[in-house]
């Protein structure tokens, strides 16, 4: 299958005239597409976020093929909906022998580096050229005096939790000949949370509660918390950001932003409501986008991986099950697909459902009608 599309795509990495797009995907961990400004939220300003909104596209009928972690990110890296990736379950690896976009990528001429959050397994690692997975280990103390020695130890840690603290040192890090592609993710927002992890926290009064969730004092200072990893995890796309503007290279670098689920509290991740599917969607191109542009058409995240080899010169192939969303950047009024489809499996309790969502309506079938929808899971310590 792999020398097929290869051949399809007649690519090499001698092909390389410096046209193709770099492309970065940057995948939260948890983060609801209400909770942010971009999509209406009065108090969780997000300039990073509204930045790619502003220089970019915004997506408002953007879904995940999973409301689980990893079956998530295994489908956007497959381009395949998660019961045909092999790793349709929690902690489930990607199995050997499995394609990838991004081993597609490398072997046209594209340098391939994932830097944070992996929750993909081992067998795909070489399709890598670099991968740095998040670690908190290693750190080396200043010498000093036991106040700065402290608060070197705070910040190192917290951008360690983030999970995004090598993202910027690997752009650094990226051959200078070659286009590349980052596989960026984040710890943020998922938990165990942390109290005090920026200067400025979110109050109780800040908090817009889901209509289906008590207005509790400690849910407000629950969602707060969870409100300030979404901040650091702004915070970090803005530096990739300023980073591509240093080098120079933002003007043909694509960068797509979204959470692998919705937000981890009841009825949200790990179920198929909109709040468990439905994510941020933001990207920007300079090149190939109009700033200041949204759309409304329905997209998944099995079409990354075709959109990203469409952008790199790869002809459409039945290998992949999603679509091309790049005919959007020219008109935003394009229908793309009909319906987005997602599932899910075990996630800490047993469960066996399916999605079927239109731009109106969406259906959801439990097979194991004796079992609740609910509870969701990560929500059930607090």
């Amino acid at each position: 299958a792999l020398s097929f599309v290869l051949g399809v795509a007649s690519l090499s990495a001698a092909s390389y005239t410096g046209d193709r797009p770099n492309m970065i995907l940057i995948i939260g961990d948890d983060q609801a597409w209400d909770d942010s400004s971009v999509y209406g939220h009065p108090h969780l300003k997000l300039p990073s976020q509204e930045r790619l909104a502003r220089e970019g596209m915004r997506f408002d009928r953007g879904f995940v093929t999973s409301s689980s972690c990893s079956p998530s990110r295994s489908s956007i890296i497959t381009g395949r909906y998660p019961h045909h990736t092999g790793a349709e379950q929690l902690h489930w690896p990607i199995p050997e022998g499995t394609l990838t976009f991004v081993e597609l990528l490398q072997k046209s001429g594209y340098w391939t580096a994932a830097a944070g959050k992996w929750h993909l397994g081992e067998a795909v690692k070489k399709h890598f050229d670099v991968v740095k997975e998040a670690d908190v280990s290693g750190f080396q103390l200043p010498t000093g005096a036991a106040e700065a020695q402290g608060k070197f130890i705070q910040q190192m840690q917290g951008d360690a939790r983030s999970g995004c603290d090598q993202w910027v040192p690997t752009l650094k890090a990226r051959p200078k000949d070659k286009p590349f592609f980052l596989w960026l993710g984040a710890l943020d927002p998922h938990r165990p949370y942390d109290e005090n992890i920026r200067e400025h926290p979110f109050k109780p009064e800040d908090i817009v509660i889901p209509p289906y969730v008590i207005d509790h004092p400690s849910v407000r200072k629950d969602l707060a918390l969870y409100y300030d990893e979404i901040a650091r995890l702004d915070d970090y796309i803005g530096r990739v950001m300023d980073e591509l503007d240093r080098q120079g290279i933002a003007d043909n670098t694509l960068i797509l932003y979204l959470s692998d689920n919705g937000r981890p509290f009841v009825r949200d991740k790990t179920t198929l409501y909109d709040s468990g599917i439905r994510t941020p969607w933001l990207m920007k191109w300079p090149r190939g986008i109009k700033p200041g542009t949204s759309t409304m058409s329905v997209v998944s995240a099995v079409d990354i991986a075709p959109t990203f080899l469409e952008l790199a010169g790869f002809r459409p192939s039945p290998l992949w099950e999603g679509k091309s969303f790049a005919r959007l950047f020219k008109n935003p009024k394009v229908k793309i697909r009909q319906y987005a489809y997602a599932e899910k499996h075990w996630h800490d309790y047993e469960d066996q459902a399916r999605a079927v969502r239109s731009e109106q309506f969406k259906y959801i079938r439990n097979f194991y009608p004796d079992l609740p929808l609910t509870p969701s899971a990560r929500c059930i310590a607090r």
